[in-house]
This record gives structure tokens, C-alpha cells and sequence, in this order.
């Protein structure tokens, strides 16, 4: 299995200029990956925004949204985003994506929650349009440059929708920050779609995990306060892990369960958490 670290780009008025130290302190440790949180109408830093800080100050080290909320976006404008982060970093970006629950995500005019699954569908295909050269509307040029490449997709979600789109479109599912026992039986959704879809090999893997080893009272506050207007059921159920036994413990759990990559994602943004959770996981 291979761990890969969060940054804390929705932590509570996080430091935004603390985001590339974070990153470059998490390749050097190993990680397999550096992953953002994704939420707008909160006092932290866009994941695009984040991932294209990490982007300048790594190298080596994969980069992943998990999950953009891509509805909330214009699809030609945010396929243009997403290709100029993934060629900054050399074509290390994956982009996760997922539809939103919150209904003060969705800020711009025509880009709110009704209809968000169709507008999803619809903005998919425009990203392959524009990563293949495609102009963005009835303009001469294309909106990318010359060699831009298909970013691969995984998707987050918890309806058979999010599931049908992976098969589709994507190479794999990312789950919550959930107990396995909730996130067991997605994951064994996502493998049994993907077989029945005629898709060869298994979907990704991926999984979300909650940390906080440092100052574990504050990271409890930021998650309680970051899922105020989560839906019920994942509010209550939000895991942090606060200590060497959880983190390994989750390891193994999920490695029993045949994920291929776990991301911890950090609670505060205290840069010595990379290093603590490097010291247990990698």
C-alpha cells in the first residue's frame, strides 16, 4: 500500500505560504502523494490554488484532488486550470472529483446545487475536449497548450451515479474519511461496477484519513467545525486519528482490505506533522 499525506489547505484560516514548505518537506519524507481538500466557501486555499504551490516546489511526488467539487465550476475554465497545474508539474496530477453536498459551495451564477450531477456529466466530456485541443468556444485557438495530456480522473461519492461516472470516465474511487466498516462496502461497490462494466484490470483504490498528532484538541475542533454543514451522516462519522496506534492501526486495516493508496489528510497546519506522520507510516 503506499500512504500518501494531505495538505492543509481547508484547515481553518491555514497559512497559505506555509502550503510549498508543507509540500517539499512531504517529498523528502517519502510520501506517495500529496492530496488536496476540496471546499470554497470556507477560510482556507482553493485546491487549485494549492496544488499548483505544490506543483512548483516538488519534483517526484504524485498530486491529487480529493475531491475537487467540479459542478461548482465553468468546465472549459476549470479543464484550462487543471491542465496548466498538471503541466507545472510535469504530469504528476490526478484529479479527483466529486459533486458537492453543501449548497453554499456553489457560488457562481447558473453553477448551483440543482442539476449538478448532469452539468458533471456534460463538463467531463468538455475536459477531454479541451486536454485534446479543443478551443473553448468559437475562438481560433485551443485552450490548452500543444502536448497537454488526458489527467487521469478518480471519483468520490456515495450514490451509484458516482460509481456509473468512474467506469465511464475515471481509473478508480476515492472514499471518506469514514470507519472501514462504512467505507468497506463502497469500496467493494467501486470493484464489482468496474467487473461489470467489462473494465479490464481493478479500479484505484483510494482512502481518506483524518490525523492530528500534535496538538489533537485543535484538530478536533477544525474537523467538528469543517463538517458543521455536512451532511448528518458524515459528520458524525468523521475519524480523526490522534495516535501511533490509529495510524497504523488504519494501515492495516486498509491494507486487509486491498486499498492501494491511503492519504492522511492533516487537521491543523503545524509543517512538524509531516514529519510525525513520516515517522510512523513511512
Amino acid at each position: 500500500m503506499q500512504i500518501g499525506i494531505g495538505l492543509p489547505n481547508q484547515v481553518r484560516n491555514v497559512t497559505a505560504s506555509a502550503l510549498p514548505r508543507w509540500a517539499t518537506r512531504a517529498e523528502k519524507a517519502g510520501f506517495s502523494t500529496l492530496a488536496t481538500t476540496g471546499r470554497y466557501a470556507y477560510p482556507g486555499v482553493s485546491d487549485t490554488v494549492a496544488l499548483a504551490a505544490a506543483a512548483g516546489a516538488t519534483t517526484t511526488i504524485g498530486l491529487l484532488s480529493a475531491v475537487l467539487l467540479a459542478p461548482a465550476w465553468p468546465g472549459a475554465l476549470l479543464a484550462k486550470e487543471i491542465a496548466g497545474i498538471d503541466g507545472i508539474a510535469g504530469g504528476r496530477l490526478t484529479l479527483g472529483v466529486g459533486v458537492g453536498s453543501r449548497e453554499d459551495e456553489f457560488t457562481v451564477a447558473g453553477h448551483d446545487m440543482h442539476g449538478r450531477g448532469a452539468r458533471l456529466e456534460s463538463d467531463l466530456a468538455t475536459y477531454r475536449e479541451i486536454w485534446s485541443g479543443a478551443p473553448v468556444g468559437n475562438g481560433p485557438n485551443p485552450a490548452v497548450p500543444s502536448g497537454t495530456r488526458q489527467v487521469p480522473l478518480l471519483f468520490g461519492g456515495y450514490s451509484a451515479r458516482a460509481l456509473d461516472r468512474m467506469v465511464r470516465w475515471g481509473e478508480g474511487y476515492i472514499g471518506g474519511s469514514l470507519p472501514p466498516e462504512m467505507t468497506a462496502p463502497r469500496f467493494e461497490a467501486a470493484k464489482r461496477t468496474w467487473r461489470e462494466a467489462g473494465r479490464q484490470g481493478a479500479p484505484k483504490l483510494v482512502v481518506l484519513a483524518y490525523f492530528a498528532l500534535g496538538d489533537t484538541k485543535t484538530g478536533r475542533a477544525n474537523i467538528q467545525d469543517f463538517y458543521r454543514l455536512a451532511p448528518k451522516h458524515i459528520a458524525a462519522n468523521a475519524v480523526l486519528r490522534t495516535t501511533r496506534a490509529t495510524i497504523e492501526q488504519t494501515i492495516t486495516e486498509y491494507t486487509d482490505l486491498g486499498i492501494d493508496e491511503i492519504i492522511f489528510i492533516p487537521a491543523t497546519d503545524d509543517l512538524d506533522e509531516v514529519t510525525r506522520l513520516a515517522d510512523i507510516a513511512t
